[in-house]
């Protein structure tokens, strides 16, 4: 039998000069738009125009053409679109709304924020994405309070929208697509962001689509919907100092406006060079034989499945690694990056213990936050650094 070699072993074995491999290197982008962008920003401080103005709406115009969608709503931050979203689909103090547990945080502290209740089912074990089987059973009538059903395109992977999309029929729910990891993803054709009823995206830095600082929007293809978005991002006002309801303050800066019309000139070539980078990712670790079949033991590492209907954009590249905290260790101790998306699902926060969950009442999202790890992915990424990174990886497990 071959002796696994130790965590400490291992280390020792790297090469003395070892390639570091950042998780994400945002010069590498800024090198090649740096003169687009600061001309774009000297152009708003010439304006004076630094909240909404201009430069915002022709970001929301960009935006709503490149996704197909009739209204994209430009706010403060991914999590505030969320928010907006819900308010705009008038789901109330009381009501309920059906998520994934193994998201950012965000997908349900909004939930909260206007006074609802989430309601969380499991994830489908290949893809990590909401299960629509799962949520199946919440839709027969013994939810009576369920307003709306919000699924993630998590790591930039559409979830399943044809069974969403029924599901919100059958039930009458608002549909609401967590697309904040997925700005340029598809389901059949149909760009992520204009499949459901509403759609939020975020822009924080680390994301494909980028601002350099927060920022997010809201899309949706109803005039009802982007008006009251409208009102609700500006204090619930549609006439200055005269206000139908309380709203909140969260308008899009127009820097950050300018910023993101710069980028979406490239988001489509961005985004394919991800999907090459993944792919490479993929065929590294087909021939390095570390790909288990069934469930992980102490060795190896099991790939995401992404649906023939899907365009992934690949804005997270996750392994399901055996041992993960200590590969993660091991490959930190090499420079390698790496990041846990996400390591305690939401139903076992300790801010939502009152929602009665408990250990083992979603198995599939408890076992993903064991054993999910990204690792780096970005356009700009060299096969040179792909192959440091998979030869860490056997190296750990060798």
């Amino acid at each position: 039998m071959t002796r696994l070699t130790t965590h400490a072993e291992a280390a020792r074995s790297a090469p003395p000069a070892q390639l570091p491999v950042p998780m994400l290197d945002f010069s590498r982008q800024y090198a090649l738009i740096r003169d687009e962008v600061l001309a774009a920003i000297e152009r708003v401080c010439d304006s004076q125009q630094y909240i909404l103005g201009s430069a915002v709406i022709e970001f929301e115009r960009l935006a709503a053409e490149f996704l197909s969608v009739k209204a994209t709503v430009g706010c403060a931050s991914g999590t505030d679109a969320i928010f907006l979203a819900l308010a705009a689909a008038k789901v109330r103090p009381g009501d309920e709304v059906l998520t994934t547990p193994f998201s950012f945080f965000a997908t349900a502290s909004s939930i909260t924020r206007v006074g609802a209740r989430p309601v969380f089912a499991d994830v489908d074990p290949v893809t990590l994405n909401l299960d629509p089987r799962q949520v199946e059973r919440f839709v027969d009538g013994s939810h009576p309070r369920l307003k709306a059903i919000m699924p993630v395109h998590l790591y930039g992977l559409c979830a399943d929208m044809d069974e969403f999309l029924r599901l919100g029929k059958e039930a009458r729910l608002t549909v609401i697509e967590d697309a904040a990891q997925g700005f340029g993803a598809a389901w059949r054709g149909r760009r992520a962001g204009s499949i459901g009823d509403l759609a939020t995206f975020s822009f924080y830095p680390t994301k494909n689509l980028s601002a350099y600082g927060d920022a997010g929007c809201v899309t949706t293809n109803s005039e009802e919907f982007a008006d009251r978005l409208r009102m609700l991002r500006n204090h619930g006002s549609r006439k200055r100092y005269y206000h139908e309801e309380i709203g909140w303050n969260s308008r899009l800066d127009s820097i950050q406006a300018a910023v993101l019309s710069v980028k979406l000139r490239y988001i489509e070539e961005w985004n394919r060079k991800r999907r090459e980078r993944a792919a490479f990712y993929d065929r590294q670790f087909e021939s390095s034989g570390l790909i288990q079949k069934g469930e992980l033991g102490s060795v190896g590492i099991k790939l995401l499945h992404a649906p023939t209907e899907a365009y992934h954009i690949c804005h997270q590249y996750v392994i399901r690694a055996a041992r993960r905290d200590q590969l993660r260790r091991f490959l930190s101790e090499r420079k390698i990056g790496s990041e846990v998306y996400y390591p305690v699902p939401l139903h076992l926060q300790e801010c939502f213990q009152y929602l009665g969950y408990t250990e083992g009442s979603l198995p599939e999202s408890e076992r993903a936050a064991r054993e999910a790890l990204a690792l780096p992915i970005y356009a700009e990424i060299t096969e040179e650094e792909q192959r440091v990174v998979v030869q860490a990886v056997a190296d750990f497990y060798s």
